[in-house]
């Protein structure tokens, strides 16, 4: 009886292709029974709860896909909410008792979504459309659930490439159109597979050209294409009719070496034409680069089944081949494709074509001000240029960037209409479920003091080993972590773990970019690797490190996976680790050049290599689209004032499922820095990821449509950027930007700005200018309250000391202070200031100075006030701007107390501090820039602070409902002519 059931699930999901229908009346008309009955549901009901797994995951997948569908036509729901699954339910005709158990059976995956930023759109690709023509994503999805990915990752990846394909030009549309794009991943985080969804469905749906820029080197080019042939093109395509038994016939097909040919290639299970769909012809391979359209120019005079019709009509289109190519961003390879391409004659103009550019920001941006060339000069650089010229001989072509660093893609210049600007749609994609990202390797959002962490509450405690002056370079130690995690991957092999998983190891060594720089680094870790080893004093510097710090990490984080309670349990693992890495003779690998033949290593080829165990030393190629397999130990010391750069070098971030816990950064703490500085490499990356987050928050913030309208344009993007990226120069934003942001408004969110002045005399006017309400620090200290939350279990308690300001009194102040640089609280103020009634209507604020711990407050007078708890910050390196001002615990206070102001809601916060739904919330600070406690005690003498030292630093936090009906949140007015 199971197994009729789980048939006829099978069959009434397979009718509900394009959403879900009535459940019973399908049923009834897909079986042979005479009239409807419950009698299936209710057996559905009895199946679910006793755990039938076959069911299970038929529902699963079912679900999970309409929950995250980008558009649903039953419901007005976003996707991945609960009213979704409820407007699914009701259309379903499910009971209450069913939907209870299908929710324990299967959970809304509430996880993070596509943020989408981007003009309005002709709708074409609908859900229907998806759904009649999807023989390549289908197979794709298959792969991807074979491969292991889950539901909800699978159906993430169909809303995010969903909307890509949306929002291209309609490829059977009369009027040519070519969209520009851009989608923003994180580094190492699957964006090729997005890609490749991409494309699989926009040549289901009628692209018939598709043209991947795959990175500078073959490397990487070929590395891209031997993606796409596995998961999308197939066996079918690349043998092209060959016998696969026959060997004569496979002579000059690649991946006859492949390791994983071909049973790791997905199969159509035949021809696609000869299965009603249409075949993939590649124009590259996997050893061969564009070197012109194979077969001629003919290779795109594409057959046309009425020649009286344009080639975009759907009686030719969806019966053409496809033609796929991946080339380099090289300007030999481009200048090829691009006098190949001028000979075809007028049916270039009718095919629809997709341009996808892999890491875009690199090579594909004119870093040319044609405004300043002389007269015949070039005014765009060669790639860029070059491209420009494929997109000016295709109209029908659709140009999508993909990069994790998209600061220079919109920063080109949005009038220029034959640049690559992303005027159409921006989408930020999540970070993916499984992904070690800078959350994984800082501690950004702890509350709990430096020297209370633990290795279970810490990244930084599990992941990261500082260099510095007092550790010295920690080479050796990084050198033995790598021996050890190797180790630790053969016992877990050996006690049940997939082989596949560690079927690559390696240690990354990143110091410099100079080549001789290399060569040096290698032949010391080379002598230092046959120095090293083999003696009884090897095993006990192993023995040591293994006890001191893998064995207490894979305690607090080995997530169920085994983990030896003693060096001796390992010792049978370490020769065979240091086995794999020696083999060849060799356990270094240089990675650098500019030459193809530096990158052509047999050691380094992860496709066909069945291992690579080693030790990779190199310099910016191993920092851009390089994916390093199996990548557990990192060693990292290489310097960079470029935000961009020294994201891309985050090669430690990644996927790295069944090893999380064995995964080391040594980095550098102290690194000379200029003439008499030093630079502290984790701490400056963390700044630049917290710039990247603070970006994405912006833009999540901004994605709501209000009446069906963006309220953020692609062209608009670019002030959000300026105000993280720490590197941007203000005449950048001047050339290319045709709007200012003159009002950001932020009910119920924290404001905190950050650029205060560095002058004395500036610092000294601001603290006067607060001289009117500084009569808070002479009220009576209070304690304040922060119930249990996400933060933490316990209840936590500070003194502060408040008072009620009138909304005037505050906006006065606000208004006269001084900033450095560009004035990016404006916005803000400009928003604050209406909310005298204007906009909204704040009746009053409570200002907010919390009190550090007693044992390590100084005190001093402000202007001759009562005594106040100074604190001391830094300004984050290369910047003006401060880091976080207010204390995590203090700013979840006021956002807890602004929260349930808005809902009513009662507690001790309103007990202890009761305020109304048109009160907001300040927090104060008497901020001392600062490193150390003595330097904070240094601003105070006999009792007074200096007052060209002590910067009053604040957080506004205005009431939830603090806005007009409109609910817009941005406001941009075109800039005067010549701004």
């Amino acid at each position: 009886m199971t197994e009729h059931l789980l048939n006829l699930h099978i069959d009434v999901l397979g009718a509900m292709s394009r959403g879900p229908k009535n459940f019973a009346r399908v049923a009834f008309a897909v079986s042979e029974e005479e009239e409807p009955s419950d009698t299936h549901l209710e057996l559905f009901h009895d199946t679910l709860l006793s755990g039938n797994s076959d069911l299970k995951a038929l529902w699963s997948r079912t679900l999970t896909a309409w929950d995250g569908a980008a558009e649903a036509d039953w419901s007005h729901a976003l996707p991945s909410t609960e009213q979704r699954r409820a407007d699914t339910y009701a259309r379903l005709g499910f009971s209450d008792d069913l939907c209870k158990v299908l929710d324990a059976t299967v959970p809304v995956d509430g996880g993070l979504r596509p943020v989408v930023i981007s003009t309005k759109f002709q709708p074409w690709y609908t859900r229907e459309k998806a759904a009649a023509r999807a023989f390549y994503w289908s197979a794709y999805e298959k792969l991807l659930r074979d491969k292991g990915w889950s539901d909800a990752a699978v159906a993430s990846l169909d809303q995010a490439s969903h909307h890509v394909v949306e929002r291209l030009s309609d490829p059977t549309s009369p009027e040519a159109y070519g969209s520009r794009g851009l989608v923003v991943g994180y580094v190492q985080s699957g964006k090729t597979a997005n890609f490749t969804g991409v494309i699989a469905k926009a040549i289901d749906a009628g692209y018939r050209l598709v043209i991947v820029l795959g990175g500078t080197l073959n490397l990487l080019r070929s590395q891209t294409q031997r993606r796409l042939d596995m998961e999308l093109i197939g066996q079918e395509n690349i043998l092209r009719g060959a016998d696969p038994s026959d060997l004569d016939a496979l002579i000059g097909i690649d991946y006859q070496d492949d390791e994983d040919w071909p049973h790791k290639f997905v199969s159509h299970g035949g021809r696609p034409s000869a299965r009603g769909a249409f075949d993939v012809e590649r124009l590259t391979t996997r050893d061969d680069d564009y070197k012109g359209l194979m077969q001629g120019i003919r290779a795109l005079d594409i057959e046309k089944l009425d020649r009286t019709l344009p080639l975009f009509d759907p009686t030719n289109l969806h019966h053409a081949a496809a033609r796929v190519m991946v080339v380099k961003k090289n300007k030999a390879v481009l200048l090829k494709l691009v006098a190949d391409l001028k000979k075809i004659g007028p049916i270039l103009g009718e095919i629809p074509a997709l341009i996808i550019d892999d890491e875009s920001d690199q090579a594909s941006v004119n870093t040319i001000d044609g405004s300043k060339q002389p007269e015949g000069k070039a005014t765009r650089t060669a790639i860029n240029g070059l491209i420009s010229q494929l997109l000016q001989l295709m109209p029908r072509a659709q140009y999508t960037g993909y990069t994790a660093t998209p600061f220079a893609n919109v920063f080109v210049d949005p009038d220029d209409a034959e640049d690559i600007f992303p005027r159409d749609f921006l989408i930020s994609l999540p970070r993916p479920a499984g992904y070690m990202g800078v959350q994984d390797f800082h501690d950004l959002d702890t509350t709990i003091p430096r020297d209370q962490r633990t290795l279970v509450d810490s990244q930084e405690k599990a992941h990261v080993r500082g260099i510095n002056a007092s550790t010295g370079d920690r080479l050796v130690e990084a050198m033995d972590a790598f021996v050890l995690s190797g180790a630790l991957k053969l016992y877990r092999i050996e006690r049940g773990a997939a082989e596949s998983r560690y079927r690559h190891h390696t240690m990354l060594v990143h110091e410099s970019v100079r080549m001789a720089d290399h060569a040096e680094l290698a032949l010391r870790l080379n002598t230092m690797w046959h120095s090293s080893y083999g003696s009884a004093e090897a095993h006990q510097r192993l023995a040591d490190l293994f006890t001191s710090d893998f064995l207490p990490v894979c305690e607090a984080r080995a997530d169920g996976h085994p983990a030896p309670a003693s060096y001796e349990e390992l010792l049978p693992h370490i020769s065979r680790a240091r086995q794999l890495i020696s083999s060849g003779g060799n356990p270094v690998i240089i990675v650098n050049g500019d030459k193809e033949r530096d990158y052509q290593q047999s050691d380094l080829d992860f496709d066909r290599s069945p291992h690579v165990w080693k030790i990779l030393v190199g310099g910016t190629k191993l920092s851009r689209g390089f994916t390093v397999e199996g990548l557990t130990i990192t060693y990292y010391r290489r310097k960079t004032q470029q935000a961009d750069t020294l994201m891309q070098m985050g090669r430690w971030f990644g996927f790295r499922a069944g090893y999380r816990d064995l995964v080391r950064l040594y980095i550098g703490r102290e690194e000379p820095y200029g003439r008499d500085k030093t630079l502290d490499l984790y701490e400056a990356f963390e700044a630049i990821c917290q710039d990247e987050e603070a970006f994405r928050s912006q833009l999540s913030q901004y994605a709501e449509l209000i009446d069906g309208e963006p309220q953020l344009t692609p062209s608009q993007i670019l002030p959000l950027v300026s105000q993280h990226l720490a590197l941007v120069r203000p005449s950048a934003r001047n050339k290319m930007l045709n709007s200012e942001l003159v009002e950001i408004r932020s009910p119920g969110k924290p404001i905190e700005p950050a650029a205060y002045p560095r002058s004395p005399e500036a610092i000294r006017r601001n603290t006067e200018r607060w001289r009117p309400l500084l009569h808070v620090f002479s009220s009576e200290p209070q304690t304040l309250t922060l119930p249990p939350d996400e933060g933490s279990p316990l209840t936590r308690t500070f003194q502060a000391k408040t008072m009620r300001v009138p909304h005037s009194s505050l906006i006065s102040v606000l208004s006269q202070l001084e900033w450095e640089g560009d004035n990016h609280f404006a916005p803000h103020l400009n928003y604050l200031a209406q909310l005298d009634g204007r906009l909204a209507k704040v009746d009053d604020w409570l200002l907010v100075a919390p009190q550090t711990t007693l044992s390590r407050r100084v005190e001093a007078a402000v202007l001759k006030s009562a005594p106040c708890s100074l604190v001391r910050r830094k300004r984050q390196h290369g910047k003006v701007s401060f880091g976080r001002i207010s204390g995590l615990e203090h700013r979840r206070w006021a956002q807890t107390l602004i929260n349930n102001a808005h809902a009513g809601v009662a507690g001790s916060q309103m007990d202890e501090m009761p305020i109304g739904a048109h009160t907001g919330v300040v927090l104060l600070y008497p901020v001392v820039e600062a490193d150390t406690d003595a330097e904070l005690q240094s601003a105070v003498r006999a009792g007074a602070a200096d007052s060209s030292k002590v910067i009053l630093a604040f957080t506004v936090i205005s009431p939830s409902a603090a806005n007009d009906p409109s609910r817009r949140i941005l406001r941009y007015q075109a800039k005067r002519s010549g701004s």
